[in-house]
């Protein structure tokens, strides 16, 4: 499987990509396995700095791992049919990225007639939203080709949403790569939440400590909205997404036992996050609000 990153500059304004492809090697582990939400201090003389923030295929990916191999439910994904209601600049942006994100979610989990379905919209809405030379229609060959094999699917849509991401940032579309940004991360939670057995809430499984940990990844994302917060469109997304904070917030801290898990985010003092129920089931009913807000979907 391929693995994909992009770095949010907060204090520049570029939107750094890499990448780690080829045949799966020992290195490819450890980079699957390294907190991406890392701040890294990348130049001492400028002090720039630069947020690892992972694709939403990282995230499905990992609830794949840890337990999701046989999961074929696509109902709660943004039906295809809703593209038709999307006439702005924000709507049709934000939901690019969430299109997106269910295509890598149906490449992951290998469930290839959707994937075709979700490329199709994908690359409608590229073509509105000025990213059309980063979805060749050779793409689509490719991915019919490859229907039975998920790793080559997972790799073609991180090629489309990483494509699409460098065309926005080298065309200046500094805006419009924020909202993409915005709806594709939230799309991914919005998934993870959906996948979670809601009749009997384990704080402690993998996937609930994993969406905790979205926390870190919540307040980078915000600090790159800020930079395009005079577009009123971002501004809207950094109101809700500021609310969204205030739940992660409420999550507190508890002493880390040793470990070497290199998947977890342990705060320095020894220290971890500790969601209880009650913060996990607030946290999940902002995301829906959120994301069902982008695709006009009420249920």
């Amino acid at each position: 499987m391929k693995y994909n990153y992009f770095l949010i500059a907060s204090l520049a304004a570029t939107l750094v990509f890499t990448s780690c492809g080829g045949d799966k090697t020992e290195s490819d582990e450890e980079l699957s396995n390294v907190d991406t939400l890392k701040v890294e201090n990348k130049t001492e003389q400028n002090s720039e700095i630069f947020f690892q923030v992972p694709s939403p295929g990282e995230m499905l990916t990992f609830i794949k791992e840890v337990g999701g191999k046989n999961n074929k439910n696509v109902s709660f994904l943004n039906s295809v049919d809703n593209q038709k209601n999307y006439n702005d600049v924000k709507s049709k942006a934000i939901n690019f990225g969430i299109y997106s994100c269910d295509l890598s979610y149906c490449s992951i989990f290998n469930i290839g007639p959707e994937a075709l379905k979700y490329f199709k919209t994908v690359k409608q809405l590229g073509d509105q939203i000025g990213v059309s030379s980063a979805i060749k229609p050779e793409m689509l060959k490719r991915l019919e080709g490859n229907l039975g094999n998920t790793d080559s699917l997972g790799v073609i849509t991180d090629e489309i949403y990483f494509s699409s991401f460098e065309t926005l940032e080298n065309s200046k579309q500094g805006s419009t790569l924020a909202l993409v940004v915005s709806g594709g991360w939230i799309e991914s939670l919005f998934i993870a939440t959906s996948l979670v057995n809601t009749s009997k809430i384990e704080v402690t499984s993998p996937i609930i400590e994993r969406i905790a940990d979205q926390k870190y990844t919540l307040d980078n994302l915000i600090e790159f909205l800020k930079k395009y917060e005079s577009d009123a469109n971002v501004a809207q997304v950094i109101t809700q997404f500021t609310e969204l904070q205030s739940e992660f917030n409420k999550i507190g801290e508890k002493n880390a036992p040793e470990s070497k898990d290199k998947t977890k985010h342990v705060l320095g003092g020894g220290k971890e996050l500790a969601i209880t129920a009650e913060q996990y089931k607030a946290i999940v009913e902002k995301i829906k609000s959120i994301r069902n807000s982008y695709t006009n979907n009420n249920k």
